[in-house]
């Protein structure tokens, strides 16, 4: 009898040959082509990941439904007071940072939370069932701030970082920032792709182009480096994982180093890209930080260059259950 497992890596390995060969010959007769279909494949919301252990569903919430282009985003408010905003990330939801709504709300904050246009509940945006991109994703918090009222807090989570930052360029103020496992740049992350499925510089270029066209900003424009002009010196707290194999760590603390106002980096060992975002002590930690801005002003900081208003603190929380 055929072990399915073993089939079902045989048939893995032959999707992957084809695409490659598919984009090689791209590259040397019809880069644009080859360039818009990868744009497409790009903006193509992944399945959702394998089941995690995830918080309960928050009692309480004031479901909402709020028009953003020809489609609705859908979620859900939680307590009084001073806003925070949940970002959820690429093929995530709203539901994936449920763990951070109770000792939030418990803390005298009002917590919302929303699924971004094509993700979850919400309905698909101008590009389609199914796709979307990080300009949608910042239309659709613009559009539930405007609702809901001030940003106290954003926390995100992986790419939902960038319309984080967005929203602020388009003059929405935040109070602070809590990002998690954070995407830096579109552009390393097309790259990484680009590579993955062999697609040549034609190819890539044309690629590039036909995402610009479609959301409306150069590629090298999403970038948290660049971004993060509009921000202002406001409090930031990054938390990301040393083993995290869809963003990358390094470029947590670069940017913890770069920015203009007062930061700290959290390391975590064995939490990965989504466990995350339900681990108490991360959790605990980020409340803390919403709660209280000087939280985390210390003496034993990293040595720096940087202006004393914007040491670095880094601290390790480590995990026993494994990362994902």
């Amino acid at each position: 009898m055929t072990d399915p497992r073993k089939q079902k890596s045989t048939s893995v390995r032959i999707k992957a040959v084809a695409i490659r060969a598919g984009f090689a010959l791209a590259e040397r007769c019809a880069p644009t082509l080859g360039g818009r279909y990868a744009a497409g494949r790009w903006l193509t919301v992944p399945p959702a990941p394998a089941a995690l252990p995830t918080a309960p569903e928050p009692a309480g919430g004031q479901e909402f439904a709020i028009q953003v282009g020809d489609g609705t985003v859908r979620g859900a408010g939680y307590g009084t007071g001073p806003v925070v905003y949940l970002m959820h990330g690429w093929g995530g939801t709203g539901a994936q940072l449920s763990a951070f709504v109770e000792p939030l709300r418990r803390a005298g904050f009002r917590v919302v939370r929303f699924d971004a246009p094509s993700h979850g509940r919400s309905d698909p945006g101008a590009c389609g069932r199914g796709r979307t991109h990080g300009v949608e994703f910042a239309a659709a918090l613009a559009a539930v701030m405007q609702r809901f009222g001030p940003a106290d807090t954003v926390i995100a989570h992986s790419m939902g970082v960038l319309p984080s930052l967005l929203v602020q360029r388009a003059g929405l103020p935040v109070g602070r920032l809590a990002l998690i496992a954070p995407v830096r740049d579109l552009d390393g992350h097309l790259g990484r792709f680009a590579t993955l499925v062999g697609m040549g510089p034609r190819t890539r270029r044309a690629m590039d182009h036909r995402i610009a066209e479609i959301i409306g900003e150069p590629v090298a424009g999403m970038d948290v480096r660049r971004l993060a002009e509009y921000t202002g010196p406001i409090p930031l707290l990054v938390v990301h994982d040393r083993a995290d194999r869809e963003t990358w760590h390094a470029h947590s603390v670069e940017l913890a180093e770069r920015w203009s106002g007062p930061v700290t980096m959290i390391s975590t060992e064995g939490l990965g890209h989504r466990r995350i975002l339900s681990d108490p002590g991360v959790v605990d930690l980020v409340t803390g930080f919403v709660g209280a801005a000087d939280r985390f002003a210390r003496t034993d900081r990293r040595p720096s260059d940087r202006p004393a208003r914007s040491s670095v603190g880094d601290r390790t929380i480590r995990s026993a259950t494994g990362s994902n």
